[in-house]
């Protein structure tokens, strides 16, 4: 602060002299230099920001130069005029400077702008990069093709389910494993993340009735921990026949004309009991490995056998729950894992690959 004891004339001479000796190098950046010195735009806006720091240091309410207008009113009667005069001149002196300072840069601010931001319209612009479908995608329609061709519909429901469709019209009783919350995701009392694609089967049985033929792929989802055969949401694909006659030759046949237009027409499968809620009986189906043919190897694990799923004739309680009468109609089901056939031809270690979106593997499939 200034003292009023001092000449207040040589406070203003001292204080536009501090203004002047600050107020150089920006005049220094914004005038005739400016033609051969070529400021970046980030360092532009620094000197701008700069000088919005000596304009407050000089002119604001705690400069020295606002003490010297509280000054005026002490000044001898005789001098108060051309004291007054005196800061005002010097004001409007630090004023005018500022400003020319300002707009200079605020001119160069806006030209370095508007080159960064330029384009060349006649540069030749750069070439789309193709998207090409999911591996996932790819072999849930290579799936569908094989079926629709057979004479199945695809169907598609709603993934979040009640008990009913997610458990009992599927024959799944009260206590069973499935139910419990360690297997399935629940959202709120009675609904939960439906945990296969059976329940579209029902819901296709109610509204169509039967006879019935359709596949059902889509995502499903259990609790389970990642690792390279598992996933907390995977894709699967259930099958369902059901009409006059039906019999586990039929799910044979079915079965074998699949992974003979799947995996080529040397294929062979192989039925082994099993023991699933809404069939029986109940089959686990492997199919010979496409890379060795049934000799052995690393695909197959050397056992020359790969697993294809889950099936069997369709239980007559999960009939009853869609509104077929057991008596005049059978049908069988069957249930594949789309991500794990998708692993094993395309010779993956990992499924988790197939969910981590990371580009550069993706690439490889187009």
């Amino acid at each position: 602060m200034i003292e009023s004891e001092k000449d207040p004339a040589q406070q203003v001479k001292a204080a536009r002299e501090a203004f002047e000796r600050e107020f150089e190098r920006f005049v220094g950046f914004t005038g005739d230099a400016m033609k051969q010195i070529r400021l970046s735009l980030l360092e532009a806006e620094g000197e701008r920001h700069a000088l919005v720091e000596l304009r407050t240091r000089h002119t604001g309410k705690k400069s020295a130069l606002a003490a010297c207008k509280k000054l005026i009113g002490r000044v001898q009667p005789e001098e108060r005029a051309s004291f007054g005069q005196l800061v005002q001149r010097t004001e409007a002196a630090m004023a005018e400077a500022l400003d020319k300072v300002e707009q200079r840069l605020k001119t160069i601010i806006e030209g370095a702008r508007t080159e960064s931001e330029s384009v060349d319209v006649t540069m030749p612009g750069r070439r789309a990069r193709p998207g090409h479908l999911h591996p996932i995608t790819l072999m849930s329609q290579r799936i569908e093709d094989i079926f629709v061709s057979l004479g199945y519909a695809v169907e598609d429901d709603r993934e979040i389910e009640t008990d009913f469709y997610n458990f009992d019209a599927l024959n799944i009783p009260a206590g069973h494993p499935a139910r419990d919350p360690q297997d399935t995701f629940y959202t709120t009392d009675g609904f939960a993340l439906r945990s296969q694609t059976s329940t579209v089967q029902i819901h296709a049985m109610q509204r169509r009735g039967a006879p019935v033929r359709m596949i059902a792929p889509g995502r499903v989802f259990r609790r389970d921990t990642p690792d390279p055969t598992h996933n907390p949401m995977f894709f699967q694909v259930e099958g369902l026949c059901v009409d006059r006659g039906i019999t586990m030759a039929h799910l044979k046949g079915t079965l074998a004309e699949f992974v003979h237009r799947l995996f080529g027409p040397d294929t062979r499968t192989r039925f082994r009991p099993s023991y699933f809620p809404f069939t029986e009986p109940s089959a686990e189906v492997d199919y010979s490995c496409f890379n060795c043919g049934g000799e052995g190897c690393r695909i197959c694990k050397w056992s020359g056998w790969i697993e294809l799923g889950g099936s069997g004739m369709v239980h007559p309680n999960v009939l009853r729950a869609a509104n077929v009468n057991p008596e005049e109609f059978r049908g069988f089901a069957f249930g594949l894992g789309i991500d794990r056939t998708c692993a094993r031809i395309y010779q993956l270690d990992d499924i988790r690959l197939l969910f981590e979106n990371d580009v550069r593997f993706l690439e490889q499939f187009r």
